[in-house]
């Protein structure tokens, strides 16, 4: 890594620390080669400069997603980068092409989504947000253009998610090559069905984690020649056999043995298990169970696991009997015989389980004694059996026990195969390899060795691949790299595998020596390796060694590494095994090849770890590899923990420092040149005044700072180790003169400032103070004045008072006085008034009774004369009734008005309403009338009597003397005019009476008017009943008809040469009555209603050949006509008006078999197919089949109820008017229908037309072929806009030149109309569409909904780009979006609301977007502001990505305060369980409209003056297509 060769006082460096491994701190004093550092919390720190590193103060504060941009490539800058992204919940980081995972702890659906695998689909490598999407898709792409094999080396500690790594790869490539189902599942679904299972057979318990993998596993992704995946297949390889036998506290065995022992209770009796504890193999640690793991369950949900994979009840059986009779091999223990050098089993505990052994494996207890303590041994002689020590014993049966686990894992993983299906054919895959990462604890035995081993096979490998990509970029740039060194660990691996000096054979030759020990073993080691640089004999310790691996030194104990070592192939075993009564067991131990000596072979656990890592390696080999490594952030498994210590060990044991070291080795900083220029252009400014070249630019300003050894390229500057450090330390000084300038000039502005602002204030308070001492003055003469006016308002106050008090005194002397006067006056009136109103009432009384009298004595004599003029009227009637000339003359009568009346019977359902309404309101007027009279007149009454009665009350009441006194009265003159008051009121009583006899005597009349109207329509709808009856008995008849032949009728009417047919047809669809309309003649020729028997006749002996020929070619003609482009007439589409037109004069829509519907659906789907690509063609179609469909839409209807209802059935149920409307049938809505009576001159609302089966299908098929043509002009628009969108998200570099600070030359309008080119054809691509849409009269409604979802696309497309790629989240970038944003805005506002209608609303999240990245003082806004005011739309998620990947490239300002960044962290955390944190956009690819949506949208379609085309013009069959004559 680079070293700190141009540190000055006021560097921002990193220091080490031995909690953190690295702080930053800046340089307060430099002593020699020491400095001094002061750190954010103010300690001082000293170092040597050679252990500081500088530390980039300008780096993105998001950090940047490729480590090999940073300005500097060091452990601190690699783990701060690491640190800010995870925060951000950037979990991916490119280094190169190698992808760091570092694990959330979190579910991140957004991550992982299918919106997310569409981006990632097809976009080149680096050109988005890192994810292991970008990293599958890259080996997929490599796999599809070069024809090769790819792998993805999947690495990591354990929990550091390799295994939720590798489904993402599975899910994105099955997602990329095609789904192939087995049985209902997928094959990425079958892979990891068979996890539970591997994990159960394969996973165990380490130190650092409690679900370690102790096996690799190579998943196999195969495709055939078209991309497609069509098989899988899973390889595994270096199984750690040795923990079969031999565990260290406090990890634990394989989970299937813990598993077994947590079973059901009737399996651990068929098993003969109990607790872990009393088992050898498990009992050597202290651990028996997983805190939070129930193994029970496990053991439940590992059963179902075998079921989805496909392993049989009978096999599961098998397998864990296997399992448990390992178990029980262990326990079996060993003793001395009698015999020298003999074993027997040690006590009874011994004998059982050895015979549950045996049991369980289905073999004899005896033969499987034998094969544990006795060995044969063949010589040309004779065949020996000798006897095994116990220690010898213990050991054979150990090797059994690995043997056996051993093949039941391969089983198992052959089984999963089997299950998911390979492709043999396949000749190219992608493998996805989930290895163990490298380990060191406290404790390292000979696992630790074996996987370390394996890692540094990796490693080099892994450093082979990185130094390629080296080459490959520096070749790239045509720059020379011939000198650079490559870092190897080819020395370690000699040490360990190099035969015959290597650790294994030196291993594996102790292990063939019976009295060989571990200190032996150690001793050879010692003298062997005495001299080499990666082997370290530690100090304290006779039997450890250490090796110096790449990842660091790890101190190995190797007490036990010969007997993990020892791997005995017996041939007792073989036998005993392989002559097993079970099946499952023989199948485990397959016969093998004889062979001459039949001796026990030695075989090493070392040397077969060493063979499959020797084929792993050259099945790598064989592929192009992709690397990712998962680091696990934190020991807790918890979110937002980021332990610097524990994640820079597993860099380093993941190779990432080693890619770095091989990085530094070379170039290590690369900077594009706008990039290089923008930071160091203010070292050069003379360079970049006007037009440059960006390459010589660079290379002119580091010549003038006199650096050496770099290189340029072609896009980039490639500088040395440290190179960096000593621009930023030039540049720091250049920034740090500028500033004393600007200090200076600022000093003087204040010290001048603060002058003029003191001068001002003296003035300011001088004024001050002469206005207090004109106040005061002012303040004493207005007291002054106050006093004397004080002083007059007070006198004024008493004189008045003294005024008011006499005044009051007068007042109520003049009050008492008048009283008494005007109580005495009311006393005489009232007496006067009482005698009057007496003499009024009995006058009232005495002529209301003469009135009375008089009243019913007239009512008497008129109901008198009434009864016998009726009953002499009677008497004429009866003797007219009996008249047979009045019944003949009735009867000539009813004929005579039965035209009259078939024509005035579709009126008279308006009129009956009419009249009914009419006859209501006068009866109402009538009642209201005489009921307002009546109460008058009872008013008058009651008063009458009231006073009558009061009369004699009064006459009752009065005294004697007044009956004999006489009462005079002095007012004569006033009971004179009282008297005549009361005559003429008597006189108007007298006229209001008659006038209410008068309107009973109307109301009457009006009433028998109406009961005869009545009668008189009731006695009309009998006579229509009996010819609708006529007319149903014909409607029988022509039901017997075949349905074709009733076809040919009704198209031949519309012949017109062919008179006789049109009165046929009128007649077959009406009725028999008579003239319709009376003697007028309607322009539609509807001629008289009275056929005889002889005309249905001849219709029905009528010849039909004719007929099909006739309507066969009419069809051909209409078919050839619309095939063709007709045109338009005016904003009507012929081809549609046509097509309704003919349709609904041949009444297609009312048979029930037809073939014209098929013909004309073929026409369009013909057209349309053939010209997918032609926007001009779909849009013409589009607007002939739609308007075509809302005339369907106006007219047809569904047959209801009655259509299935037979004819008594309609006929009982059908009213006097709705049969008359039925008759009218033929004639829907839209169709111009003149009637020349003047009450119906216009017939605007007649019923629709209701439609049959194949009619109903054909509007259906109609209504598909608008959705599908509407979506293909739309597609057609997005494929053509799309490259030009990807292009628009990110502004051209030669953009951002004009951008850098330093420079001040314009940029030409050719220069700015260059830059939004590529806005400028979305626009044109726009106008032309909406030319041709509108050339081709496409309805607008139609049109808006297009451009409203295009916008829509453009929004989507736009803000998902912005979220995915950071360098598009910048200010200048922005500008240049907002800029073309403007663009669409114009276009918006030129094409008007009535095509772009909301379009412009749609594309309020790029909208909101760009408003946010442009505008200023983002750290002074608050989370409020942000969500409410600036961007409303925007989520948190959405919010917090831009606010994460936001720079300033311009102005170098910050994004929002840590504050905002915080706070919506922590909203995001609330809302992660209710809501999905995905942050983008969805595209919506619906139809966005309805049929009735078009019908409402469009207006009422005049098509009687279509011209039709001269195709069809002179053909008389059309002739009903000509405008009618007025």
């Amino acid at each position: 890594m680079s070293t700190a060769v141009n540190i000055i006082v006021g560097t921002h460096v990193w220091v080490d620390d031995p909690n953190k491994a690295w702080i930053d701190g800046q340089v307060t004093k430099i002593t020699g080669q020491e400095a001094e550092i002061e750190t954010p919390d103010l300690k001082k720190v000293v170092a040597k400069l050679s252990n500081v590193y500088p530390k980039d103060t300008e780096a993105p504060a998001g950090g940047v997603d490729d480590m090999t941009k940073l300005s500097y490539l060091h452990e601190p800058g690699v783990l701060q980068n690491l640190r800010i992204r995870y925060e951000l919940n950037e979990i991916y980081t490119y280094t190169g092409n190698i992808l760091i995972a570092i694990n959330p702890f979190q579910k991140l659906p957004h991550l992982y989504d299918g919106h997310m695998m569409e981006e990632y689909k097809g976009a080149p490598f680096g050109e988005l947000s890192p994810h292991v999407f970008a990293v599958a898709d890259a080996s997929y792409r490599a796999m599809i253009k070069e024809g090769k094999s790819n792998s993805i080396l999947v690495s990591g500690e354990s929990g550091a998610g390799k295994t939720e790594t590798t489904k993402m790869l599975m899910q994105y490539l099955a997602y990329l090559g095609g789904r192939k189902a087995t049985e209902g599942r997928t094959v990425e679904q079958q892979v990891l069905e068979s996890n539970p299972v591997l994990e159960a057979f394969g996973n165990a318990k380490t130190v650092r984690n409690n679900n370690s993998s102790r096996f690799g596993k190579f998943v196999e992704i195969q495709f055939d020649k078209h991309g497609r995946i069509s098989g899988a297949a899973i390889r595994t390889y270096l199984l750690e056999r040795s923990r079969v036998c031999q565990i260290n506290d406090p990890e634990r065995n394989y989970h299937c043995f813990y598993l077994l022992c947590a079973a059901p209770q009737e399996e651990i009796e068929k098993y003969h298990l109990g607790n872990p504890k009393s088992f050898h193999y498990l009992n050597q640690s202290k651990c028996y169970e997983l805190v939070g793991v129930n193994d029970a369950h496990e053991y439940l949900a590992t059963r179902r696991a075998m079921d989805v994979v496909g392993i049989s009840k009978e096999e599961q059986e098998a397998i864990f009997r296997v399992t448990a009779a390992i178990l029980h091999l262990g326990n079996i223990e060993f003793t001395k015989g009698k015999e020298i050098d003999s074993s027997v089993l040690k006590d009874d505990k011994a004998k059982f389980h050895l015979k549950v052994t045996a049991e369980l494996l289905r073999c004899g207890s005896a033969g499987l004694e034998d094969a544990l303590c006795k060995r044969v041994m063949i010589t040309p002689e004779e065949i020996i059996k000798r006897s095994l020590d116990p220690l010898s014993a213990a050991v054979s049966r150990d090797g059994l026990a690995k043997t056996i686990y051993s093949r039941l894992f391969d089983w198992l993983v052959d089984k999963i195969n089997v299950s998911i299906g390979q492709d043999r054919t396949s000749k190219c895959l992608i493998g996805v390899l989930d290895i163990y990462g490298f380990e060191s604890f406290k404790n390292n035995s000979f696992e630790q060795f074996c996987i370390n081993f394996t890692n540094e096979k990796l490693q080099q490998h892994f450093n082979q691949h990185v130094f390629k990509m080296e080459q490959e970029e520096y070749t790239k740039e045509a720059i020379n790299w011939s000198y650079i060194e490559f870092v190897d660990n080819q020395d370690v691996l000699d040490l360990i595998e190099k035969k015959p000096g290597g650790i294994i054979a030196l291993l594996d030759e102790a292990c063939m020596f019976p009295k060989s020990t571990h200190e032996t073993f150690s001793n050879k080691l010692y003298q062997t390796f005495r001299n080499h640089k990666r082997f370290v004999k530690p100090k304290l310790s006779r039997t450890d060694f250490t090796i110096a691996h790449y990842a660091g030194e790890v101190q190995y104990q190797s007490n036990q590494f010969l007997d993990k070592n020892k791997d005995y192939v017996v041939p007792e075993h073989q036998d005993l095994l392989g002559d097993s009564r079970c099946a499952f067991v023989a199948g485990l131990f397959p016969p093998i090849a004889e062979e001459s000596p039949k001796s026990s072979k030695f075989s090493s656990i070392g040397s077969r770890f060493k063979l499959q890592l020797q084929q792993l390696m050259e099945t790598l080999n064989a592929t192009e590899p992709h690397y990712i490594r998962c680091v696990k952030p934190n020991n807790q498994l918890k979110p937002a923990i980021f332990e610097n210590v524990n994640i820079l060990q597993q860099l380093r044991c993941g190779g990432v420092l080693e890619a770095i070291r091989i990085s530094c080795a070379g170039y290590p900083t690369r900077r594009p040149f706008y990039e290089f220029i923008n930071r160091f252009g203010l070292l050069a400014p003379e360079v970049l005044i006007g037009c440059f070249d960006e390459k010589v630019a660079c290379g002119k300003i580091l010549e003038k700072k006199g650096i050496k050894g770099f290189q340029v390229g072609k896009t980039k500057v490639f500088l040395r180790a440290g190179q960096m450090a000593e621009l930023d330390a030039r540049r720091t000084e250049v920034l740090s003169s500028a500033a004393q300038i600007i200090q200076r000039r600022m000093r003087t502005y204040i010290a001048h400032k603060q002058f003029i602002d003191t001068r001002k204030s003296s003035v300011v308070l001088q004024s001050f103070c002469r206005g207090r001492l004109a106040g005061k003055r002012f303040e004493e003469l207005r007291r002054i004045a106050a006093a004397i006016k004080i002083q007059k308002h007070f006198r004024k106050y008493h004189a008045l008072k003294v005024y008011r008090k006499l005044r009051a005194s007068a007042l109520k002397v003049q009050a008492a006085i008048r009283a008494l006067k005007a109580r005495k006056e009311f006393k005489l009136k009232k007496q006067t008034k009482a005698v009057i109103k007496m003499q009024a009432r009995w006058r009232c009384h005495r002529s209301h009774s003469y009135h009375k009298r008089l009243k019913k004595g007239a009512i008497v004599t008129q109901c008198r004369w009434r009864g016998k003029m009726a009953r002499k009227e009677l008497r004429e009637l009866k003797r007219k009734a009996r008249d047979t000339g009045a019944l003949k003359e009735a009867k000539d009568k009813l004929q005579k008005q039965l035209e009259e009346l078939t024509w005035r019977l579709q009126l008279e359902k308006r009129l009956r309403t009419d009249l009914e309404e009419a006859k209501a309101s006068e009866a109402n007027k009538f009642r209201n009338s005489l009921e307002s009279l009546q109460k008058k007149l009872d008013e008058a009454n009651a008063t009458i009597i009231k006073e009558k009665e009061a009369a004699r009350k009064a006459i009752e009441e009065a005294p004697p003397v007044i009956q004999e006194k006489e009462v005079i009265i002095e007012d004569t003159k006033r009971i004179e005019s009282l008297t005549a008051e009361i005559n003429h009121l008597k006189t108007l009583l007298e006229s209001e009476k008659r006038h209410s006899a008068d309107l009973e005597k109307k109301y009457a009349q009006s009433q028998e008017r109406s009961e005869d109207a009545l009668k008189k329509l009731e006695d009309s709808e009998d006579k229509v009943q009996q010819l609708q009856d006529s007319l149903s008995r014909l409607e029988e008849k022509l039901q017997n008809i075949d349905s074709e032949n009733k076809v040919f009728r009704q198209q031949a009417v519309s012949m017109a040469p062919n008179k006789f047919l049109i009165r046929s047809k009128s007649i077959l669809q009406r009725s028999e009555s008579s003239h319709l309309f009376g003697d007028a003649k309607p322009p539609l020729e509807l001629h008289s209603m009275s056929m005889n028997q002889r005309d249905l006749s001849e219709l029905d002996d009528k010849p039909q050949k004719s007929l099909n020929e006739k309507q066969i070619e009419n069809q051909e003609l209409l078919i050839k006509c619309i095939a063709q482009r007709i045109g338009f007439a005016g904003d009507k589409p012929l081809a549609a008006c046509i097509i309704y037109k003919c349709l609904l004069q041949w009444r297609s829509f009312e048979v029930e078999r037809t073939s014209v519907f098929d013909r004309i659906i073929q026409t369009i789907g013909h057209a349309i197919e053939k010209s997918q690509d032609n926007n001009e063609i779909l849009a013409y179609w589009l607007s002939n089949a739609s308007t075509l469909l809302l005339l369907l839409q106006r007219t047809l209807k569904a047959s209801g109820v009655t259509a299935g209802l037979g004819p008594q059935r309609r006929r009982s149920s059908a009213t006097l008017f709705g049969r008359v409307n039925n008759s009218f049938r033929g004639t829907p809505q839209g169709v111009n229908i003149s009637f020349h009576n003047g009450s119906l001159s216009a017939l605007d609302a007649v019923s629709q037309v209701e439609a049959k089966y194949p009619a109903l299908l054909f509007k259906q098929q109609l209504t598909a072929y608008v959705e599908k043509i509407y979506g293909m002009i739309r597609d057609n628009l997005k494929k053509e806009i799309s490259p030009l969108l990807g292009l628009c998200i990110q502004a051209p570099r030669t953009s951002r030149a004009s951008l850098v600070k330093g420079t001040s030359h314009p940029v030409n309008n050719a220069a700015q109309q260059a830059l939004i080119a590529h806005w400028q054809g979305i626009v044109k691509n726009l106008g032309d569409f909406l030319n041709t849409l509108k050339t081709n009269h496409v309805p607008p409604f139609l049109v808006r909904k297009i451009f409203t979802q295009i916008f829509s696309f453009i929004n989507v497309q736009l803000f998902n780009s912005l979220l995915l790629r950071r360098e598009c989240c910048s200010f200048s970038n922005g500008e240049y979006v907002k800029a073309g944003l403007g663009e669409l805005k114009d276009w918006c506002y030129n094409a008007t609301d009535e095509y772009a209608g909301s379009a412009w609303e749609e594309l309020k999240h790029i909208r909101q977007a760009i408003g946010f990245l442009v505008i200023h003082q983002k750290p002074k806004k608050t989370l409020d502001e942000i969500s409410h005011g600036l961007c409303p739309v925007l989520s948190v998620q959405q919010l917090y990505r831009i606010s994460t990947m936001y720079w300033d490239d311009k102005y170098g300002t910050h994004s929002v305060s840590p504050d905002v960044i915080s706070s919506m962290r922590i909203m995001m955390t609330e809302e992660n369980n209710a809501i999905s944190n995905s942050f983008l956009l969805d595209d919506d690819s619906s139809i966005p409209f309805s049929v009735d949506d078009i019908a409402k949208s469009m207006d009422q379609i005049e098509i009687s003056d279509i011209e039709p085309p001269p195709l069809i013009r002179e053909n008389s069959g059309f002739s009903f297509l000509l405008p009618q004559a007025d």
